[in-house]
């Protein structure tokens, strides 16, 4: 298994909308880690040409990370999600809420869709195309016949998930490797049900839970920031740690002028879980929009997440981090801005 051969045990979070680029990739990948692209967020025809360029810039494996579409989803939801009209009274309301907030930028809120990912086909389609070495799925967990499909190819597979219960889901159903992400994390909770509110566990003891039902290769993720944590998720059974806040920082990475500032201010002083900027948790830099929205954003992903595109890009284009989505996991303040292989050597095995 890929994932047990690594020299250094380090992995390279998938972080999309941005800072994930192929040059962060490749950087990991030369540092003898493995790098993931994040699918999210890109349409297919721009998810080939990232791919394109990992290969160009590195002769190293690499994975790529994709969306579960709610359609997709194998895996068992529970009931506590809105639907149909209630869903879009909510939205609609959330929307109203945001308009003074976009009005202080010169936009409006976006318009809300169901679809998250029209691409799901053609991007499965794509990586077994491209013989990407490994897939890792986020937001649910695909069909064992799409498992099937990318291990006929090659393809090593790798779900994300928040619990016990949900890894064993997940090996059910003929995944390679789990990816147990803990509550400290940045950006969104990778719970396979969206309303599910994730487990509070210590990574710790979500590691040595997962690691007691299943002989998988186990990446965990979640809050690490130091070789010392590092070292301690390892002894728990893991084979290897993921990091994606301690690379935002990095020369390689794609972050935003202003989430770079913001991610060095000390005028932030904690970090929050909120709906507020994609209708699905995660955790993020505490902002005064956080602070006003987070009550009355809906559990809606996608249509959220669209709703607050347009005022997100605005913050972004004015050098502004007031409505930016400041995804960051609880160590942000070890974050440095040193060379990607700087990271993946201080946090190896």
């Amino acid at each position: 298994m890929l994932l047990r051969t690594l020299e250094t045990g380090v992995v390279g979070a998938p972080m999309a909308g941005g800072p994930t680029t192929p040059e962060l990739v490749a950087a990991v990948g030369e540092a003898g880690g493995l790098g993931f692209l994040a699918a999210g967020y890109l349409t297919a025809p721009q998810l080939a040409a990232a791919i394109a360029e990992v290969w160009d810039a590195s002769s190293r494996p690499f994975g790529v990370n994709l969306f579960v579409p709610a359609q997709a989803n194998a895996y068992a939801v529970g009931p506590g999600e809105l639907a149909g009209a209630d869903r879009a009274a909510a939205v609609a309301a959330y929307r109203a809420a945001l308009e003074d907030d976009a009005g202080a930028l010169g936009v409006h809120p976006g318009e809300a869709r169901p679809g998250d990912d029209d691409d799901w086909e053609r991007k499965l389609d794509l990586v077994v195309r491209e013989r990407v070495p490994l897939v890792s799925f986020t937001f649910g967990l695909p069909s064992s016949a799409v498992l099937g499909e990318l291990r006929r190819a090659g393809i090593e597979t790798v779900a994300t998930v928040s619990d016990a219960v949900e890894a064993a889901a997940a090996v059910r159903a003929g995944v390679d490797a789990l990816c147990v992400q803990g509550a400290d994390g940045g950006g969104h909770r990778g719970t396979l049900d969206p309303v599910k509110e994730p487990s509070g566990a210590d990574l710790l003891d979500l590691v040595a839970a997962v690691r007691s039902q299943t002989d998988l290769p186990v990446v965990a993720a979640g809050g690490i920031s130091t070789a010392e944590r590092a070292a301690q998720v390892r002894a728990a059974g893991a084979d290897a740690v993921q990091v994606g806040t301690a690379l935002l920082l990095s020369p390689e990475a794609g972050t935003g002028l202003a989430y770079r500032r913001a991610l060095a201010d000390p005028a932030f002083e904690r970090t929050a879980v909120t709906r507020a900027y994609s209708g699905r948790l995660a955790r993020a830099l505490e902002t005064d929009f956080l602070r006003r929205h987070q009550a009355e954003a809906p559990a809606a992903y996608p249509e959220v997440h669209h709703l607050t595109v347009p005022l997100r890009r605005a913050s972004a284009a004015a050098e502004r981090p007031d409505l930016l989505a400041l995804w960051a996991g609880t160590g942000w303040r070890s974050a440095r801005a040193v060379p990607a292989a700087t990271v993946v050597a201080e946090l190896a095995r």
